[in-house]
């Protein structure tokens, strides 16, 4: 798998619990796709922000100041990259 991010977006935040069920696929995505996000987009900040208790989440940044959110709740890892992928467009 390999995926470079386009120049629109400038930055990912990935919020999750480190127990709850509802962050199991956020937890999956990380283990099983951000090395490789990493390697292809090595100067792209992804941050991921862990806190217990937390509703999963991602925002996207884009130039002047623009965010989107997504609830990560219940979606398993290939849903999540999916998101991210249409997010990096």
């Amino acid at each position: 798998m390999s995926y470079r991010f386009g120049t629109a977006i400038r930055e990912l935040r990935i919020h999750l619990c480190q127990t709850s069920k509802h962050s199991e696929g956020v937890r999956n995505f990380i283990q099983k796709y951000y090395v490789n996000l990493k390697k292809e987009n090595p100067g792209f900040p992804i941050l991921i922000r862990e806190c217990s208790g937390v509703q999963p989440r991602i925002w996207a940044r884009y130039g002047k100041g623009c965010e989107k959110c997504h609830s990560l709740k219940d979606m398993n890892a290939e849903q999540i990259l999916s998101l991210v992928r249409g997010l990096a467009r």
